[in-house]
C-alpha cells in the first residue's frame, strides 16, 4: 500500500455564522503550527458549496495521530464546525498512480 495522509473535511455547524475575529485567528494559528510542525500538506476554504467551510490535507503517521490533531482545531473545539476524516491514498509518478 502506498502513502497515506488524512483528509480532513470541516463542515459548518449551525453557530458557524457567530464566528468572532479571536476564533478565527486561533484557527490560522493553528494552520500555521500544523504546517511549522510538517503535518499540513495542503488546507484551503470551499466556496460555492454550502455547508462546507474547508478542508486540509494532514500527513500524520497514523490515523489516531491525525484524530487529535483534528480535535485541536479551534473551529471544532469551539462548536462551529464538525469534521470528517477520510483516509487519503496518495497516487503520484512515484508510485505509478496506484497501479
Amino acid at each position: 500500500m502506498g502513502k497515506l495522509m488524512y483528509m480532513v473535511m470541516l463542515e459548518k455547524s449551525k453557530s458557524y455564522n457567530r464566528l468572532t475575529k479571536k476564533v478565527v485567528t486561533e484557527h490560522v494559528d493553528n494552520i500555521r503550527r500544523l504546517d511549522d510542525e510538517g503535518k499540513l500538506e495542503i488546507c484551503g476554504v470551499f466556496k460555492g458549496y454550502p455547508g462546507m467551510a474547508g478542508m486540509y490535507i494532514l500527513k500524520a503517521e497514523s490515523r489516531e495521530e491525525a484524530e487529535k490533531l483534528c480535535l485541536m482545531e479551534p473551529l471544532i473545539i469551539g462548536g462551529y464546525a464538525t469534521y470528517k476524516l477520510v483516509d487519503f491514498q496518495v497516487a503520484n509518478r512515484e508510485n505509478n498512480y496506484l497501479l
